[in-house]
């Protein structure tokens, strides 16, 4: 038997239960089948009720499932690289006790710079489990006893050792796992293009018509971090004037100057920017 073989039979021999997290985006025609079966009740969407809830059509969703042989489950199972989400298990735990622990680590921050954590990705609980000690495995996993994710190209299994109620660290350690630049940039693209696609519609389907969109996102994001303008505001800054500027570019005036440290060059410009749209004094 390969790994997942094996844990699948050592949590049916352990009599525990088993559970789907599921990333909706890229897997909706599955999560759509999934939810809609008669009396198919055993899921919750993560995003309900958290300062993400705007978010919850394309949230992630924790399923608890009585088989895997479910063709859905089946097709998720042969594809792992499609990066749809992770399996874990636990024993007699109520499904709303399970996803009351994960709400509670789907959103980091304080108002205004929230941020998603994309625990339901498994390249994100893979790393954050790799950078974790064994003993902080329960304030990260909670409830569940283990965990079955596919990682670096092959399935891996994490055991917690010490499943149950664990409140919120004041300062969660896997918040401070260190990611590759371009797993950030991607994750940053990823964050982006939702916002934009909810709040900023119209004009987003105007550059649509024009451009495509992904390329131009793109290289939004790298001109902001070669800038060093990094802070969510300033991507948010240059993002929305961009939309807005001929050819959806920057101005020429926007280049930084020599010696123009990245703070000194996003006052200058959001001062410039305030005088042209008439909301600074001469």
């Amino acid at each position: 038997m390969n790994t997942l073989e094996q844990w699948l039979d050592e949590q049916s021999r352990s009599g525990r239960d088993l559970y789907l997290m599921l990333d909706t985006v890229g897997q909706l025609d599955e999560r759509i089948a999934l939810t809609s079966e008669p009396g198919a009740d055993q899921y919750r969407n993560l995003y309900v009720g958290t300062a993400a809830d705007s978010l919850a059509q394309a949230g992630p969703y924790l399923f608890q499932i009585g088989s895997i042989k479910h063709p859905v489950i089946q097709g998720l199972l042969d594809t792992p690289e499609r990066h749809w989400g992770w399996l874990a298990s636990a024993s007699n735990v109520d499904l709303d006790v399970l996803a009351a622990h994960w709400r509670d680590r789907v959103v980091t921050g304080e108002r205004p710079h929230l941020a998603v954590y994309r625990m339901h990705d498994n390249r994100v609980l893979g790393r954050a489990l790799a950078y974790l000690q064994p003993e902080q495995y329960a304030d990260f996993l909670g409830p569940i006893a283990s965990v079955c994710y596919w990682q670096a190209e092959q399935w891996t299994v994490t055991n917690n050792p010490d499943p149950g109620a664990h409140p919120l660290p004041l300062d969660p350690p896997w918040l401070n796992t260190p990611t590759p630049e371009i797993v950030y940039a991607n994750l940053q693209f990823d964050n982006t293009r939702r916002y934009l696609i909810r709040e900023h519609t119209e004009a987003l389907a105007t550059l649509a018509s024009q451009l495509d969109v992904d390329d131009w996102l793109w290289g939004q994001i790298q001109l902001a971090r070669s800038w060093g303008w990094q802070q969510p505001e300033q991507v948010h800054f240059l993002l929305t004037q961009s939309l807005q500027a001929p050819g959806y570019l920057p101005p020429k005036s926007w280049l930084p100057k020599p010696e123009e440290d990245s703070a000194a060059h996003f006052e200058r410009v959001y001062q410039q920017a305030l005088y042209w749209q008439g909301n600074a004094p001469v």
